[in-house]
């Protein structure tokens, strides 16, 4: 092999060594590139489960029919969407870009498990919300899941554009920060609110509406509230005047009675009045959780029920040693059925919808009870005497006096 002059040095690979090629071979450099015992190793098994799986391969690995293995090159804009998705928490905005697109570049990040690790779940979403708001969940749906809630709090604090949001039997109490949220401006466009069986009392009406009713911000769309289940008061009642739009309300199983004094506060204060039978939004049974970000709740709670429940009941080892569990465990059974059953049996619906002056349902939904209107309005309205309208009076003023009380105000600087 000839090697001119003005070449450089030329090296041949040979039975595995590399050899110094030149026209003298006496002036072949005695040195090698590696030395005689160098060996390396594939280490892609050994790999860590994390670093693996933020590798993605740009190849796409098929058979055909005759049983080869074959690959084809992935297109620019799924390789892109990947790279996208795999730095979703790293975006600005997401505003002005195609929904289309977006549904793909969402369904992608889901995947990678971004809305559900922590350190990256809360800025995700932010991201899509702002831009899509209701596209990415406009129902949410979170009866009896407290654990949920107190969990992902600052996730389900991303979630803009809700309409319909149910919080039944979460225990909330009156001094939750879900309320502060549930009274901001993300949620201006809720129109069905669920807060049933939270343990909610007049101080907790009182802090959850003290936005609305001072700096006159936060659910001015509401038209279905749910209060049932909760130890409200009359005193409780006064401060849902706030709500302009409200269309249905119910205070089943509430220490409140119905009587003639109720009835006519809310149809003079609120325009409400009380139905005979129970109204079918407050049987829960079209509240369900629907947008881009369905699945993403339902992994939400699958990694809730993961995490190991503590024992709340120390006697309970004491009542195995002396061998009396089973008797206490199947008396509490029987407690607790039998107390579950006389509570739904003493649970009345109270049930109110809105009427107009005219005497007919504000909305096409209730036509049913548009003779049950007419009634009240024709026959009822001539025989409120005097003392029910200074029974009602009482009620009025103190809504008045309280607006701007003092305790509104240590709430509002709570804020």
């Amino acid at each position: 092999m000839y090697v001119s002059e003005d070449c450089g040095a030329v090296y041949v690979r040979e039975k595995g060594e590399l050899r110094y090629v030149s026209a003298d071979r006496n002036d072949a450099p005695q040195h090698r590139l590696f030395t005689r015992d160098f060996s390396f190793q594939l280490c892609i098994d050994t790999l860590p489960s994390a670093s693996h799986t933020k590798r993605r391969d740009h190849f796409i690995f098929t058979y055909n029919k005759e049983g080869s293995l074959r690959y084809t090159v992935k297109s620019l804009f799924d390789i892109s969407l990947q790279f996208i998705a795999d730095h979703i928490e790293h975006v600005d905005s997401l505003v002005g870009f195609p929904e289309q697109m977006a549904d793909k570049l969402f369904s992608a990040a889901e995947e990678r498990h971004k809305f559900t690790e922590p350190h990256t779940a809360p800025r995700a979403l932010q991201v899509f919300c702002e831009a899509y708001g209701e596209l990415v969940l406009r129902s949410l749906c979170l009866r009896n899941r407290y654990l949920l809630i107190s969990e992902r709090l600052e996730e389900i604090r991303q979630f803009q554009g809700l309409e319909c949001l149910d919080l039944y039997g979460c225990r909330l109490g009156d001094n939750h920060e879900i309320f502060k949220y549930i009274t901001s401006e993300a949620l201006a466009r809720l129109v069905k609110l669920f807060i049933d069986a939270n343990c909610l009392s007049d101080a907790g009406l009182q802090r959850l509406t003290a936005p609305v009713r001072v700096m006159k911000k936060g659910l001015e769309n509401l038209q279905v509230l749910g209060l049932s289940e909760n130890p409200i008061t009359e005193k409780g009642l006064g401060y849902l005047t706030c709500f302009k739009t409200l269309q249905k309300l119910d205070i089943s199983g509430t220490n409140v009675m119905v009587n003639m004094s109720l009835k006519g506060f809310f149809r003079k204060k609120m325009r409400l009045v009380l139905s005979e039978t129970s109204l079918k939004e407050f049987g829960h049974c079209d509240c369900k959780t629907e947008g881009w970000a369905e699945q993403v709740i339902n992994q939400w709670e699958i990694t809730a029920s993961e995490v190991p429940k503590k024992d709340y009941k120390p006697r309970t080892n004491a009542l195995r040693f002396y061998g009396r569990e089973k008797f206490v465990q199947e008396t509490l059974n029987s407690l607790s059925g039998t107390s579950d059953a006389t509570k739904e049996d003493k649970v009345m619906p109270i049930h109110f919808y809105r009427v107009d002056l005219c005497g007919t349902t504000s909305t096409a939904e209730h036509n049913t009870h548009s003779s049950t209107v007419a009634a009240v309005q024709k026959g009822k309205k001539r025989r409120l005497s005097t003392k029910e309208e200074q029974s009602s009076a009482p009620l009025s003023k103190r809504q008045s006096l309280s607006t701007l009380s003092a305790e509104d105000l240590d709430l509002l600087n709570s804020y």
